[in-house]
């Protein structure tokens, strides 16, 4: 426990019987409760989760693989069930660092933050460890999932180092989660129609001997289809169902004068290509001006989404905060 707050850690396993017991024995003191759960695996994860003499340790198996979003989703209803106030999670491979657990949580601490993710790139760019594939599909898959969710003050949204207060999860409703490794991508689009805020967080990533069952080149064909269909529904639902304001109001006008004028312009210019009969310029000008104004729209919809993305200040002021902790006192002369 720490400032009267509990705290539950979550640790998704599929075949980690090597690193689960190092792991749960970096986890600090403060962290109330372990939740291991199962995903299926075929190796010893399972007893060796038994086995652990750790008294804040609890197995959870699932009885067929859900992926890693189908194990967050036991492991979230089993904490809240529980009763901790934050949930966090972490990977059971051991490529996070339980050390950064606290300074994670800070936010949430702190009241600036419903929901924390780590973030590999803030302190040096791309990891030394991270190979470069992974690094280039992280930084496509950041800025579609920054479109598709409305934070655009968060990166690498594939980073499953995250942490969420028990209110803000109950809010969200878990059936619905994406259960396989679109799962941190998905939690930010449904956050985003709760208008949870979201802050960044730097973190390191370990990579050592573990097996990474994310394969890139699927997820670069899959992933961009259900983003799209993710920023549809959120729209939708957050500036349409839930709240019809003004970037809901440019959005279907500026869609309108865009259609419109794309549609005029071209039917007009295929009618004088094979007439041979200039339009004139007040049919231009019909064509041109919706064009042009639907387009201002549009942009200005995204410019005010950008400007109110939920934890974008509350970021940029928790970064300021750290890298004064960190800056070393000045030298005595």
């Amino acid at each position: 426990m720490r400032d009267n707050i509990t705290y539950c850690v979550i640790l998704p396993a599929f075949n980690e019987a090597r690193h689960l017991a190092a792991v749960v024995a970096g986890i600090p003191d403060w962290v109330d409760g372990i939740i291991v759960v199962d995903d299926a695996s075929t190796d010893d994860t399972l007893d060796v989760a038994r086995s652990l003499s750790d008294p804040r340790v609890q197995s959870v198996s699932n009885p067929r693989n859900l992926g890693v979003g189908g194990a967050m989703v036991t492991g979230y209803r089993a904490a809240l069930d529980a009763g901790f106030d934050v949930v966090i999670k972490m990977d059971a491979d051991g490529q996070m660092d339980p050390g950064e657990l606290a300074e994670l949580v800070r936010p949430i601490e702190l009241g600036m933050a419903d929901y924390v993710k780590g973030n590999r790139f803030r302190r040096s760019g791309r990891p030394a460890t991270m190979p470069r594939r992974r690094w280039f599909g992280n930084i496509v898959l950041s800025f579609l999932t920054k479109v598709a969710s409305g934070y655009w003050h968060v990166f690498d949204p594939q980073c499953g180092f995250l942490a969420i207060t028990a209110p803000t999860l109950r809010r969200l409703k878990l059936d619905g989660i994406a259960r396989d490794y679109f799962f941190e991508n998905d939690m930010l689009i449904r956050l985003n129609v709760i208008d949870a805020r979201v802050v960044d967080v730097a973190t390191a990533s370990l990579y050592g001997d573990e097996t990474s069952y994310v394969r890139v080149g699927r997820v670069g064909w899959t992933f961009p289809p259900r983003l799209l269909r993710g920023f549809a529904w959120r729209f939708v639902r957050r500036h349409l169902m839930n709240d019809f304001g003004i970037i809901g109001l440019l959005t279907l006008a500026g869609l309108v004068l865009t259609l419109f004028g794309a549609v005029f312009g071209a039917y007009h210019w295929i009618l004088s290509a094979t007439s041979g009969v200039p339009a004139t310029s007040g049919t231009v000008m019909i064509a041109v001006a919706p064009l042009i104004l639907g387009i201002q729209m549009l942009l200005q919809a995204l410019s005010i989404e950008v400007q109110s993305s939920a934890g974008a200040a509350e970021t940029r002021e928790f970064a300021r905060m750290t890298q004064s902790i960190r800056k070393p006192p000045p030298a005595n002369v």
